[in-house]
């Protein structure tokens, strides 16, 4: 349990840099260069994640389960899942309605993402990491939401085509991932 912790630490400290050390950050971008900064932030941003998948499956080996979550929750995770699927895609296709009225769509993706296996699941390694992504999620909303305001950020109008290309994209992505590659890189088998 403690690789988890240690990568989920690193991975969403990281990840709230802008967050809560936009300063010091900001120091470090300039000290660095662009090229010097992200190659740090990529490095330390992967080898938590190699921590955390690695804590996860470690976890995974003996579970403390918790609760066992009712059936019906775990059926309301599918829809929340494919929606937060939607929501990825529309951070990527431009001009959708998705991210003209959210702004943040792939951050909102991640909230729902994080609380449908909330519902889904009920061990302590499931509950620590997709608590802990939620938690990051609902601040990092927040504080993108208020950057935003600060800076006047106007974001570009819906179309229908934009908004139609990331509920396509975004529903053919959940299909795969929820019929084949989950089960294949997760080993368990939503619909299966």
């Amino acid at each position: 349990m403690a690789l988890l912790i240690t990568g989920l630490i690193l991975f969403l400290g990281t990840h709230l840099l802008r967050v809560f050390a936009d300063d010091w950050r900001s120091q470090m971008r300039e000290r660095w260069g662009e090229n010097g900064w992200k190659a740090v932030y990529s490095g330390v941003s992967l080898g938590a994640f190699v921590l955390l998948v690695w804590g996860y499956s470690l976890a995974r080996q003996s579970p403390v389960v918790l609760w066992s979550p009712p059936a019906g929750l775990r059926h309301l995770a599918a829809p929340f899942t494919w929606l937060a699927f939607v929501l990825l895609a529309a951070a990527y296709v431009p001009r959708n309605h998705f991210k003209a009225r959210i702004h943040h769509p792939m951050v909102a993706g991640t909230k729902l993402w994080a609380f449908a296996h909330l519902l889904a699941n009920g061990t302590l390694h499931d509950a620590l990491l997709f608590g802990s992504f939620l938690a990051w999620a609902v601040l990092l909303f927040a504080a993108s939401r208020r950057r935003d305001r600060k800076l006047r950020t106007v974001y570009a109008a819906g179309t229908p085509t934009g908004t139609l290309m990331a509920v396509v994209l975004g529903t053919g992505a959940w299909a795969l991932f929820a019929f084949w590659l989950h089960g294949l890189w997760i080993g368990v088998r939503p619909f299966g």
